[in-house]
């Protein structure tokens, strides 16, 4: 369920309650959410998986990502959650825009585009037009 990207971050699509004590269990120190409450109908809401992660005893990071892209500023949010200790699980719908918002940390940050693309193509997706428009 839970996908490597790198040695600090997996990425999943939406995760439950139930999930984070896998998280927990394997080691995980923060949880990233990148999804917008009431995305779809049904989904836990990020105070659930907020309150699973507090009670688990993890961090817990809200970084919605609408439909609209990415911004600098989620850029920046997701450079600080990456630097917290240990690994970090970012999850939205699919992981895509969670992998997209690494992929652009690491590309800003002066990162080698093969290996980003490498390590999220390994994963499952496909950040190459991503790093195309990151100068």
């Amino acid at each position: 369920m839970f996908r490597t990207i790198d040695e600090t971050l997996f990425v999943a699509g939406q995760i439950t309650p139930e999930d984070v004590a896998e998280a927990a269990r394997l080691g995980i120190r923060t949880i990233v959410n990148n999804r917008p409450d009431g995305e779809e109908p049904g989904q836990p809401t990020g105070a659930e998986i907020e309150a699973a992660a507090r009670a688990a005893g993890l961090e817990y990071v809200a970084i919605p990502v609408d439909h609209a892209g990415l911004s600098m500023a989620q850029v920046e949010a997701t450079r600080a959650a990456l630097a917290k200790p240990g690994p970090t699980l970012a999850y939205c719908r699919s992981g895509t825009r969670s992998t997209n918002l690494w992929a652009a940390t690491r590309a800003l940050d002066g990162g080698d585009k093969g290996e980003i693309a490498a390590n999220a193509g390994n994963a499952g997706y496909d950040v190459r037009g991503l790093l195309a428009s990151i100068g």
